[in-house]
């Protein structure tokens, strides 16, 4: 589904290697947790994912399509959530849900009902008409979730993605990312909240320094630590 070759990033003219040289694959019908600690590479990991930044080096490939020389197409397979909220303040809602529904080119029927359902799942129809800018962080976090969904992606992609949801909220996203996966499309997703990658993802990813130093199923990781009580620990031990 999703597949990274020999991919690297540097900044300030090569001083700074955010990425270097990573490989990984994400399959489809799976969770895949991408975990590091602050200025690991994961972020600038996601943004070349999804388009906003260009490799130095290395392919990106969505279903065997090359992202460089097919980019609308795979863009189209795509929905991204990045970890802060850009969104335009400035609309309602609503027109903000229409705008990500034209983007993609979702029917009126089908956005229709796609909105309905995501703005009574997340608990916002009442607030749909109001700008968006009145917004709490939640309610701002869940607007741009419900934007990411409107067109089916084929991989869902979210940069710290429960930051600022409530626990209902928080337990609905996950509950989303597994129905996805068990329909057979993926999620790929960067956190911090260890427990819960150790609890939602089938593989996982552990970058470091812009290294990819572990990646497997909990167990395939357990067998690469010596502290194999958690995710937590396994994490710990590997990043020290």
């Amino acid at each position: 589904m999703l597949k990274l070759e020999n991919v690297s990033k540097s900044y300030n003219n090569g001083a700074l290697k955010a990425v270097d040289n990573i490989s990984f694959e994400v399959n489809s019908g799976e969770i895949f947790g991408f975990l590091g600690p602050n200025g690991a590479g994961k972020t600038t990991t996601l943004k070349m994912i999804v388009g906003l930044l260009k490799q130095d080096k290395g392919n990106i490939s969505i279903n065997g399509m090359d992202f460089e020389k097919h980019s609308l197409e795979t863009k189209k397979m795509i929905s991204y959530v990045p970890d802060n909220h850009e969104v335009y303040e400035r609309l309602t809602g609503i027109e903000y849900l229409n705008f990500m529904a034209d983007m993609y080119g979702v029917s009126k029927d089908e956005r229709s009902k796609k909105i309905n359902e995501y703005l009574e799942l997340f608990e916002l129809k009442s607030s749909a008409t109001d700008l968006i800018k009145s917004y709490s962080h939640g309610m701002k976090q869940k607007i741009v979730l419900i934007g990411a969904l409107l067109n089916d992606p084929e991989i869902f992609i979210l940069d710290e993605p429960l930051v600022g949801l409530d626990p209902k909220s928080a337990f609905k996203l996950k509950e989303i990312m597994r129905e996805r996966c068990n329909a057979g499309k993926s999620v790929f997703f960067s956190t911090h909240v260890l427990e819960v990658a150790e609890r939602l993802c089938d593989r996982i990813a552990i970058i470091r320094k812009g290294k990819i130093i572990a990646c497997g199923t909990m167990d395939e990781l357990k067998h690469q630590s010596k502290n194999k009580e958690s995710l937590e620990n396994i994490f710990l031990e590997l990043t020290e």
